[in-house]
Protein backbone atom coordinates (compact mmCIF):
# COMPACT_ATOMS: atom_id res chain seq x y z
CA UNK A 1 0.00 0.00 0.00
CA UNK A 2 1.50 3.40 -0.93
CA UNK A 3 2.70 5.60 1.87
CA UNK A 4 1.19 8.99 2.56
CA UNK A 5 2.85 11.77 0.58
CA UNK A 6 3.86 14.91 2.46
CA UNK A 7 4.95 17.44 -0.15
CA UNK A 8 7.66 19.96 0.65
CA UNK A 9 5.53 22.74 -0.79
CA UNK A 10 1.92 21.56 -0.55
CA UNK A 11 -0.90 23.23 -2.41
CA UNK A 12 -2.62 26.05 -0.50
CA UNK A 13 -6.04 24.94 -1.73
CA UNK A 14 -8.45 22.08 -1.38
CA UNK A 15 -10.38 20.85 -4.36
CA UNK A 16 -14.01 21.89 -4.82
CA UNK A 17 -16.27 18.99 -5.92
CA UNK A 18 -16.66 20.70 -9.30
CA UNK A 19 -12.90 20.79 -9.74
CA UNK A 20 -12.20 24.37 -8.70
CA UNK A 21 -9.56 25.12 -6.06
CA UNK A 22 -10.83 26.93 -2.99
CA UNK A 23 -8.68 28.39 -0.24
CA UNK A 24 -9.02 26.79 3.17
CA UNK A 25 -7.74 27.60 6.63
CA UNK A 26 -6.05 24.20 6.91
CA UNK A 27 -3.77 23.45 3.98
CA UNK A 28 -3.45 19.83 2.88
CA UNK A 29 -0.28 17.94 3.80
CA UNK A 30 -1.25 14.57 2.32
CA UNK A 31 -1.86 13.46 -1.24
CA UNK A 32 -5.60 12.79 -0.96
CA UNK A 33 -5.82 11.43 -4.51
CA UNK A 34 -3.96 8.32 -3.36
CA UNK A 35 -7.13 7.00 -1.71
CA UNK A 36 -8.77 6.46 -5.11
CA UNK A 37 -9.12 2.81 -6.02
CA UNK A 38 -7.77 1.50 -2.71
CA UNK A 39 -9.38 -1.63 -1.27
CA UNK A 40 -10.25 -0.99 2.35
CA UNK A 41 -12.28 -2.18 5.28
CA UNK A 42 -15.59 -0.42 5.83
CA UNK A 43 -16.42 0.41 9.46
CA UNK A 44 -20.15 0.74 10.15
CA UNK A 45 -20.67 -0.35 13.79
CA UNK A 46 -21.68 2.57 16.03
CA UNK A 47 -20.82 3.19 19.68
CA UNK A 48 -21.77 6.02 22.03
CA UNK A 49 -18.74 6.15 24.32
CA UNK A 50 -14.97 5.90 24.22
CA UNK A 51 -14.18 2.91 26.41
CA UNK A 52 -11.36 0.43 26.97
CA UNK A 53 -14.13 -2.17 27.31
CA UNK A 54 -15.60 -1.60 23.83
CA UNK A 55 -15.20 -4.72 21.72
CA UNK A 56 -13.42 -3.80 18.49
CA UNK A 57 -15.49 -4.26 15.35
CA UNK A 58 -12.39 -4.56 13.15
CA UNK A 59 -8.61 -4.88 13.26
CA UNK A 60 -6.26 -2.83 11.09
CA UNK A 61 -2.55 -2.86 10.37
CA UNK A 62 -0.43 0.32 10.48
CA UNK A 63 -0.42 1.75 6.97
CA UNK A 64 -3.92 0.48 6.21
CA UNK A 65 -6.70 2.57 4.66
CA UNK A 66 -10.14 2.48 6.34
CA UNK A 67 -13.57 3.89 5.52
CA UNK A 68 -15.80 4.92 8.44
CA UNK A 69 -19.54 5.23 7.71
CA UNK A 70 -21.01 7.70 10.21
CA UNK A 71 -24.44 8.93 11.25
CA UNK A 72 -25.19 12.53 12.15
CA UNK A 73 -25.00 13.61 15.79
CA UNK A 74 -28.72 12.87 16.22
CA UNK A 75 -28.24 9.25 15.10
CA UNK A 76 -30.18 10.16 11.93
CA UNK A 77 -33.35 10.55 14.03
CA UNK A 78 -34.47 13.98 12.75
CA UNK A 79 -36.20 13.31 9.42
CA UNK A 80 -37.84 16.72 8.95
CA UNK A 81 -38.17 20.24 10.36
CA UNK A 82 -41.19 19.27 12.45
CA UNK A 83 -38.98 17.06 14.61
CA UNK A 84 -36.79 18.79 17.20
CA UNK A 85 -34.28 17.65 19.80
CA UNK A 86 -37.07 17.87 22.37
CA UNK A 87 -38.86 15.03 20.55
CA UNK A 88 -35.80 12.79 20.79
CA UNK A 89 -35.28 12.92 24.54
CA UNK A 90 -31.86 14.05 23.33
CA UNK A 91 -29.12 13.41 25.87
CA UNK A 92 -25.37 13.18 25.45
CA UNK A 93 -25.48 9.50 26.34
CA UNK A 94 -27.38 8.87 23.11
CA UNK A 95 -25.76 11.49 20.92
CA UNK A 96 -22.79 11.75 18.60
CA UNK A 97 -22.54 8.08 17.58
CA UNK A 98 -19.07 7.12 16.39
CA UNK A 99 -18.16 4.37 13.94
CA UNK A 100 -15.78 1.81 15.42
CA UNK A 101 -13.83 1.08 17.42
CA UNK A 102 -10.97 -0.32 15.37
CA UNK A 103 -8.10 -2.21 17.00
CA UNK A 104 -4.76 -1.10 15.54
CA UNK A 105 -2.22 -3.92 15.53
CA UNK A 106 0.94 -3.04 17.43
CA UNK A 107 -0.51 0.02 19.19
CA UNK A 108 0.50 0.06 22.85
CA UNK A 109 0.15 2.59 25.68
CA UNK A 110 2.80 5.25 25.21
CA UNK A 111 2.54 5.20 21.42
CA UNK A 112 0.88 7.78 19.16
CA UNK A 113 -1.81 6.87 16.63
CA UNK A 114 -1.49 8.87 13.41
CA UNK A 115 -4.66 9.42 11.36
CA UNK A 116 -4.34 10.89 7.87
CA UNK A 117 -7.67 12.21 6.59
CA UNK A 118 -8.00 11.47 2.87
CA UNK A 119 -11.67 12.12 2.18
CA UNK A 120 -14.93 13.18 3.88
CA UNK A 121 -17.95 12.56 1.66
CA UNK A 122 -21.22 13.96 2.99
CA UNK A 123 -24.91 13.38 2.26
CA UNK A 124 -27.01 15.84 0.24
CA UNK A 125 -28.90 17.17 3.27
CA UNK A 126 -27.84 18.19 6.77
CA UNK A 127 -29.51 19.45 9.93
CA UNK A 128 -29.03 22.48 12.17
CA UNK A 129 -30.95 22.47 15.45
CA UNK A 130 -31.28 24.54 18.60
CA UNK A 131 -32.44 23.86 22.12
CA UNK A 132 -33.10 25.99 25.20
CA UNK A 133 -29.85 25.42 27.09
CA UNK A 134 -26.89 25.64 24.71
CA UNK A 135 -24.60 28.51 23.77
CA UNK A 136 -24.38 32.19 24.73
CA UNK A 137 -27.84 33.08 23.39
CA UNK A 138 -29.72 30.16 24.95
CA UNK A 139 -32.09 32.47 26.83
CA UNK A 140 -34.95 33.18 24.48
CA UNK A 141 -33.94 30.40 22.08
CA UNK A 142 -36.44 27.60 21.57
CA UNK A 143 -36.24 24.12 20.08
CA UNK A 144 -36.05 24.46 16.31
CA UNK A 145 -34.82 22.37 13.37
CA UNK A 146 -33.65 23.53 9.97
CA UNK A 147 -32.83 21.21 7.08
CA UNK A 148 -29.99 22.38 4.83
CA UNK A 149 -29.75 21.14 1.24
CA UNK A 150 -26.30 20.57 -0.24
CA UNK A 151 -25.57 20.44 -3.95
CA UNK A 152 -22.20 20.39 -5.71
CA UNK A 153 -20.39 21.16 -2.46
CA UNK A 154 -22.53 24.19 -1.62
CA UNK A 155 -25.05 24.48 1.23
CA UNK A 156 -28.13 26.69 0.95
CA UNK A 157 -29.17 28.60 4.10
CA UNK A 158 -32.21 30.79 3.31
CA UNK A 159 -30.77 31.52 -0.12
CA UNK A 160 -27.27 32.23 1.20
CA UNK A 161 -24.77 29.92 -0.50
CA UNK A 162 -22.11 28.44 1.79
CA UNK A 163 -19.15 26.48 0.43
CA UNK A 164 -18.94 23.40 2.62
CA UNK A 165 -15.78 22.31 4.42
CA UNK A 166 -16.61 18.89 5.92
CA UNK A 167 -14.88 18.23 9.25
CA UNK A 168 -14.88 15.48 11.86
CA UNK A 169 -16.40 16.54 15.17
CA UNK A 170 -15.74 13.35 17.17
CA UNK A 171 -12.55 11.33 16.80
CA UNK A 172 -10.27 9.70 19.33
CA UNK A 173 -8.90 6.67 21.09
CA UNK A 174 -10.07 4.89 24.23
CA UNK A 175 -9.07 6.40 27.60
CA UNK A 176 -7.30 4.19 30.13
CA UNK A 177 -9.67 5.20 32.92
CA UNK A 178 -13.41 5.75 33.01
CA UNK A 179 -15.55 5.75 29.87
CA UNK A 180 -16.11 9.09 28.14
CA UNK A 181 -19.33 9.45 26.16
CA UNK A 182 -18.94 10.52 22.55
CA UNK A 183 -20.51 13.92 23.15
CA UNK A 184 -17.72 14.91 25.56
CA UNK A 185 -14.13 15.94 24.86
CA UNK A 186 -10.89 14.99 26.63
CA UNK A 187 -7.19 14.33 26.30
CA UNK A 188 -8.06 11.19 24.31
CA UNK A 189 -9.82 13.32 21.68
CA UNK A 190 -13.58 12.83 21.51
CA UNK A 191 -15.93 15.71 20.72
CA UNK A 192 -13.19 18.25 19.91
CA UNK A 193 -15.31 19.93 17.20
CA UNK A 194 -12.11 21.32 15.69
CA UNK A 195 -12.97 22.50 12.18
CA UNK A 196 -9.37 21.93 11.06
CA UNK A 197 -9.84 18.15 11.41
CA UNK A 198 -10.71 17.93 7.76
CA UNK A 199 -9.55 16.49 4.47
CA UNK A 200 -5.83 16.80 3.91
CA UNK A 201 -4.72 17.07 7.53
CA UNK A 202 -2.99 14.68 9.93
CA UNK A 203 -4.11 13.99 13.49
CA UNK A 204 -1.90 12.57 16.25
CA UNK A 205 -3.73 10.85 19.13
CA UNK A 206 -2.31 9.47 22.40
CA UNK A 207 -2.58 5.69 22.75
CA UNK A 208 -3.71 4.76 26.26
CA UNK A 209 -4.89 1.14 25.79
CA UNK A 210 -3.68 -1.80 23.69
CA UNK A 211 -4.93 -1.44 20.11
CA UNK A 212 -5.78 2.27 20.61
CA UNK A 213 -9.48 1.59 19.75
CA UNK A 214 -10.02 4.31 17.16
CA UNK A 215 -13.52 5.62 16.51
CA UNK A 216 -14.97 8.68 14.79
CA UNK A 217 -18.22 10.40 13.79
CA UNK A 218 -20.24 13.63 14.20
CA UNK A 219 -19.30 15.09 10.82
CA UNK A 220 -20.28 18.67 10.02
CA UNK A 221 -20.62 19.90 6.43
CA UNK A 222 -19.81 23.36 7.79
CA UNK A 223 -19.28 24.81 11.26
CA UNK A 224 -18.02 28.08 12.63
CA UNK A 225 -15.42 28.23 15.38
CA UNK A 226 -17.20 28.01 18.73
CA UNK A 227 -20.26 26.18 17.31
CA UNK A 228 -22.32 28.85 19.03
CA UNK A 229 -25.79 27.27 19.08
CA UNK A 230 -24.39 23.78 19.67
CA UNK A 231 -24.72 22.41 16.14
CA UNK A 232 -23.15 22.95 12.75
CA UNK A 233 -24.59 21.40 9.61
CA UNK A 234 -24.85 17.93 11.15
CA UNK A 235 -24.70 15.27 8.44
CA UNK A 236 -24.11 11.58 7.71
CA UNK A 237 -20.79 10.92 6.02
CA UNK A 238 -18.16 8.48 4.83
CA UNK A 239 -14.62 9.18 6.06
CA UNK A 240 -11.54 7.68 4.43
CA UNK A 241 -8.41 7.63 6.57
CA UNK A 242 -5.02 5.98 6.80
CA UNK A 243 -3.74 4.82 10.19
CA UNK A 244 -0.08 4.72 11.21
CA UNK A 245 1.92 4.54 14.43
CA UNK A 246 4.69 6.46 16.15
CA UNK A 247 6.21 4.21 18.79
CA UNK A 248 7.16 5.33 22.29
CA UNK A 249 6.43 9.05 22.14
CA UNK A 250 4.93 11.02 25.02
CA UNK A 251 1.82 12.92 23.98
CA UNK A 252 -0.61 14.34 26.54
CA UNK A 253 -3.17 15.96 24.20
CA UNK A 254 -4.21 15.50 20.55
CA UNK A 255 -2.06 17.30 17.99
CA UNK A 256 -3.10 18.33 14.48
CA UNK A 257 -0.66 18.95 11.62
CA UNK A 258 -1.50 21.08 8.60
CA UNK A 259 0.82 22.16 5.79
CA UNK A 260 2.37 25.02 7.73
CA UNK A 261 1.27 24.70 11.37
CA UNK A 262 1.04 22.46 14.40
CA UNK A 263 -2.00 22.66 16.69
CA UNK A 264 -2.47 21.32 20.20
CA UNK A 265 -6.14 20.63 21.04
CA UNK A 266 -7.04 20.92 24.73
CA UNK A 267 -10.13 21.34 26.85
CA UNK A 268 -11.44 22.10 30.34
CA UNK A 269 -14.68 23.38 31.90
CA UNK A 270 -13.39 26.97 31.76
CA UNK A 271 -11.33 28.91 29.22
CA UNK A 272 -8.39 29.67 31.52
CA UNK A 273 -7.99 25.99 32.42
CA UNK A 274 -8.18 24.87 28.79
CA UNK A 275 -5.66 27.56 27.83
CA UNK A 276 -3.30 26.34 30.56
CA UNK A 277 -3.60 22.72 29.38
CA UNK A 278 -2.89 23.57 25.76
CA UNK A 279 -0.11 26.04 26.55
CA UNK A 280 1.77 23.60 28.77
CA UNK A 281 1.66 20.89 26.12
CA UNK A 282 2.76 23.19 23.31
CA UNK A 283 5.57 24.57 25.48
CA UNK A 284 6.74 21.04 26.31
CA UNK A 285 6.73 19.93 22.67
CA UNK A 286 8.55 23.05 21.49
CA UNK A 287 11.19 22.71 24.20
CA UNK A 288 11.77 19.10 23.12
CA UNK A 289 12.76 20.08 19.58
CA UNK A 290 14.34 23.54 20.05
CA UNK A 291 16.31 23.04 23.26
CA UNK A 292 15.06 26.40 24.53
CA UNK A 293 14.35 26.88 28.22
CA UNK A 294 10.77 27.41 29.47
CA UNK A 295 10.92 31.22 29.50
CA UNK A 296 12.44 31.52 26.02
CA UNK A 297 9.78 29.13 24.73
CA UNK A 298 7.01 31.09 26.45
CA UNK A 299 8.27 34.28 24.83
CA UNK A 300 8.29 32.62 21.41
CA UNK A 301 4.74 31.31 21.90
CA UNK A 302 3.53 34.80 22.79
CA UNK A 303 4.94 36.10 19.50
CA UNK A 304 3.94 33.28 17.16
CA UNK A 305 1.20 31.07 18.61
CA UNK A 306 -2.52 31.70 18.09
CA UNK A 307 -5.36 30.56 20.35
CA UNK A 308 -8.61 29.59 18.60
CA UNK A 309 -11.86 28.42 20.21
CA UNK A 310 -13.17 25.24 18.62
CA UNK A 311 -16.24 24.72 20.80
CA UNK A 312 -17.78 26.91 23.48
CA UNK A 313 -21.42 26.01 24.08
CA UNK A 314 -21.73 26.82 27.81
CA UNK A 315 -24.06 26.34 29.71
CA UNK A 316 -24.36 22.89 28.09
CA UNK A 317 -22.29 20.14 29.68
CA UNK A 318 -19.64 19.90 26.94
CA UNK A 319 -16.34 21.42 28.04
CA UNK A 320 -14.70 24.28 26.18
CA UNK A 321 -12.40 22.97 23.44
CA UNK A 322 -9.63 25.10 21.98
CA UNK A 323 -6.57 24.77 19.80
CA UNK A 324 -3.23 26.57 19.96
CA UNK A 325 -1.43 26.82 16.64
CA UNK A 326 2.22 27.53 15.99
CA UNK A 327 4.17 27.71 12.72
CA UNK A 328 6.34 24.84 11.59
CA UNK A 329 10.05 25.50 12.07
CA UNK A 330 12.02 23.77 9.28
CA UNK A 331 15.32 24.21 11.13
CA UNK A 332 14.07 21.88 13.89
CA UNK A 333 12.63 18.37 14.02
CA UNK A 334 8.83 17.96 13.81
CA UNK A 335 6.95 18.50 17.09
CA UNK A 336 5.72 14.92 16.80
CA UNK A 337 7.91 12.39 14.96
CA UNK A 338 6.63 11.33 11.54
CA UNK A 339 5.49 7.71 11.19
Amino acid sequence: MPSCAIPENGCMALRHPKGRCVLQGARPIIDCARAKGEDMQVIEEQVYAFSKDNAPCATAQPGEMLKFVTKDCFSNRIPDEKTTMADLDYTYGFANPAAGPVYIEGAEPGDVLVVDIYEIEVADEGTVATDDHCGPLFEGTDYRTKKIKIKDGVADFNGVKILINPMIGVIGTAPAGEDVIDGFVGSHGGNMDNKLITKGTRLYLPVRVPGALLQMGDVHAAMGDGELCGTGIEIPAEITVKVQLVKNFELHWPVLETHDKWYVNANAPKYDEALMNGSKELQRLLMNVTGWDPVETYMYMSIQSDVEISQGCEPCEVQLSLRIGTPKLPQFAPLVPRP
